[in-house]
């Protein structure tokens, strides 16, 4: 098993924070789910897993750091049958001093709670990426944790950005039990929609000859493709309303984007030199104000 400061690439002073922030980009770049078909990619999300695990465990991770239990979690040969020493013997690297006894150090005083009592129950902190779509319309995802079990994690419709999922009782494991496992759930952009609290916007390409006439297209949304009447005289930046077609009460917005075909159109070029509209505009009078 390789260092696990190397594996989440962060130095040996490392934050709790950093060393998130550090796992959450890799957890995305190498989860199965995004790499259908490279098995490597599977047993990097467990290295990377495993590497989270250590060191977002104050007590494991002061242990690694003196050399008394290996990447695994393994006791090293140096150590092994010895009497550990009192944590405030050893402060972690870095660790900062506090007013107290000498040496003293509420850090250790944590690490020592957390292995001297069978572990406890502690939190175990990863990420899941879902797609925009997931994310709205809720969906079940075959989850894989990082020390290697497998469960069905719900998505519940609506879920945002950066929301977090409590699993009870799928944490790490300790003498006193389980702890939960805390999903952060990070949600991939849509090509298409976008989102406003619970209304979903979209640009709609129509042609020229739609938004001047009106026409009646067709219109994807979340819960299926519905017929949009576009009213004649519709303007670059209509914004149409689809009741009920957004994320729970909410609505979806259709934005118009009149396009014009590539080429040119002798037809319209004509009609165009002699055209004048009743009511001129200046569409760019904002950039000069």
């Amino acid at each position: 098993m390789p260092d696990p400061y190397q594996t989440l690439g962060v130095p040996r002073g490392a934050s709790e924070d950093d060393i998130r922030k550090a796992y959450r980009k890799l957890a995305k770049r190498h989860h199965p789910d995004l790499n259908a078909g490279k098995p490597e990619a599977a047993e990097k999300f467990k290295t990377i897993g495993a590497a989270h695990d250590l060191l977002s465990d104050p007590a494991k991770r002061a242990r690694f750091d003196m050399g008394e239990i290996d990447a695994e979690g393994n006791e090293t040969a140096a150590f092994r049958g010895r009497s550990r020493p009192h944590p405030q013997q050893h402060p972690r690297p870095g660790a900062r001093q506090h007013g107290g006894a000498p040496g003293f150090n509420p850090e250790d005083l944590e690490a020592l709670f957390g292995q001297g009592f069978g572990g406890g129950m502690r939190e175990t902190t990863f990420n899941v990426t879902v797609s925009f779509r997931e994310a709205a319309t809720g969906a079940v995802r075959r989850l894989l944790l990082p020390d290697g079990r497998e469960i069905d994690l719900t998505i519940p419709p609506g879920t945002r950005d950066g929301h977090v999922l409590r699993l009870k009782g799928q944490g790490r494991r300790g003498q006193m039990g389980a702890g939960d496992a805390l999903v952060e759930v990070s949600v991939t952009p849509d090509k298409l929609f976008r989102r406003e609290g619970d209304d979903i916007v979209m640009d709609l390409p129509v042609t020229l000859r739609e938004a001047v006439l009106g026409a009646s297209v067709e219109v994807p949304t979340l819960k299926g493709p519905v017929r949009l009447t576009i009213p004649p005289g519709s303007g670059s930046g209509a914004r149409m309303r689809l009741k009920g077609r957004g994320i729970g009460e909410g609505h979806q917005y259709v934005v118009l984007k009149p396009v014009l075909a590539a080429g040119e159109d002798a037809a319209l070029a004509a009609f165009l030199e002699t055209w004048q509209p009743a009511h001129p505009i200046d569409p760019r009078a904002e950039l000069t104000q």
